[in-house]
C-alpha cells in the first residue's frame, strides 16, 4: 500500500484491509471484488490485484508460510527487487538492502552523485546495510529520507550522518539530479449514464490492466458517442442511443491525462445479457461496488438515483 502512497493515506486503509484479511489465507480464498472494494480510493490497483494473487500462490506453493529464500520472494506476483529486501530484512531478519525514493537521495547525497545510477544505489546500499538489525537499519534509512533529508529544505543540523555527507554544503537540494518524466498522453473517453427504475447500468472492467477489476459505466475511447452506443451492445446486449452531455472530468494517471466526456444513455430496447460484468444498481448497491476516483467523479455528474 505504500507503494506510491503516502503513509497517513494509507493507514486507515491498512487497517480495515487487516481486519477483513488477517491471514494470507484469508486473502487468498477472498473474492477479487472484495479487495479491490476495500481498496478503492488508494488507486494503483494493479498492487491489490497482485498482492491477492501472492497469497493465493503462498497457500498453494508454501503451505499458507511467506516463504524465505529471495528467490522464491521474488517469484510471487507483484513483488520486485525492493519488496525482496524490505521482507528479508524486515520480517525475518535476514541482511538485505532496499532502495525506495528515499533511500535513493540519502545515498547520492552521502555519495555526492548527483548522477546516481539505480545500480550504483543498490550497490552502496548493499555494502551500507549491516549485519546485525538490519531491518531497523533499512526502515531508518527510509525514515531519514522521509522526514530528515526531505527534497526541499533537508534539516541537515538534525541529521545523525551529517559529517560524512558529501552533499552538505554544496546545495544538498540538488542531490539527486531531477529525473525527466515523460508528459503524461492525453487520452480522451465518453462515458455514459443509463438508468432503469432508479437503477444504474454499471460494468466491471476485465481484471487486468489499468482499473481491472473495478466497476464503472458504460465507458469508450475517443471522442465518439456511437463508439460508446456500440460498446454498450457489445457487452451488454442493450440498444441505447446517446443523449444530453452531463459535464466532463479530467483525471491524472501516472502516464495518462484522461479527458472524459459523460453523456445520458437512452433505452431502445434489448435485454440485459446474463452474467457478472454487467448490472443495474440502485444508490446502495452502488456504494458497496469498489469504484475508482474517476468513476466517483463522474458519478457525481447525474442526478442522484
Amino acid at each position: 500500500m505504500l507503494q506510491q502512497t503516502r503513509v497517513e493515506t494509507v493507514v486507515p486503509y491498512y487497517e480495515r484491509f487487516l481486519a477483513r484479511f488477517p491471514t494470507l489465507n484469508a486473502l487468498a480464498v477472498a473474492d477479487e471484488e472484495d479487495v479491490l472494494r476495500l481498496w478503492a480510493g488508494l488507486g494503483y490497483y494493479a498492487r491489490a490485484r497482485n498482492l491477492r494473487r501472492a497469497a493465493e500462490a503462498v497457500a498453494r506453493e508454501h503451505g499458507g508460510e511467506l516463504p524465505r529464500d529471495a528467490q522464491a520472494l521474488a517469484s510471487l506476483p507483484g513483488v520486485g527487487r525492493y519488496t525482496v529486501g524490505a521482507l528479508r530484512s524486515i520480517a525475518f531478519g535476514e541482511r538485505a538492502a532496499l532502495v525506495d525514493g528515499n533511500v535513493r537521495r540519502v545515498l547520492s547525497r552521502l555519495a555526492g552523485e548527483r548522477a546516481l545510477s539505480d545500480a550504483a544505489a543498490w550497490r552502496l546500499a548493499d555494502a551500507l546495510v549491516p549485519e546485525k538489525q538490519p531491518g531497523d537499519w533499512n526502515q531508518a534509512l527510509m525514515e531519514l529520507g522521509a522526514t530528515v533529508c526531505t527534497p526541499r529544505k533537508p534539516a541537515c543540523l538534525l541529521c545523525p550522518v551529517a559529517a560524512d555527507c558529501a552533499a552538505r554544503g554544496r546545495d544538498p537540494e540538488r542531490f539527486p539530479a531531477p529525473r525527466r518524466k515523460p508528459k503524461a498522453a492525453v487520452v480522451h473517453a465518453v462515458a455514459g449514464v443509463l438508468e432503469r427504475r432508479g437503477r444504474l447500468l454499471v460494468l466491471r472492467r476485465p481484471s487486468h490492466g489499468l482499473l481491472g477489476g473495478l466497476w464503472e459505466l458504460p465507458t469508450a475511447e475517443g471522442r465518439d458517442p456511437d463508439a460508446l452506443v456500440a460498446a454498450v451492445r457489445a457487452r451488454t446486449g442493450l440498444t441505447v442511443a446517446a443523449g444530453a452531455e452531463l459535464g466532463r472530468v479530467r483525471h491524472l494517471f501516472t502516464h495518462r491525462d484522461l479527458r472524459l466526456e459523460v453523456v445520458t444513455l437512452e433505452p431502445r430496447g434489448g435485454r440485459l445479457a446474463r452474467g457478472r460484468e454487467a448490472r443495474f444498481c440502485g444508490a446502495a448497491e452502488l456504494e458497496a461496488l469498489p469504484l475508482s476516483r474517476l468513476m466517483k467523479k463522474a458519478l457525481a455528474l447525474r442526478r442522484p438515483i
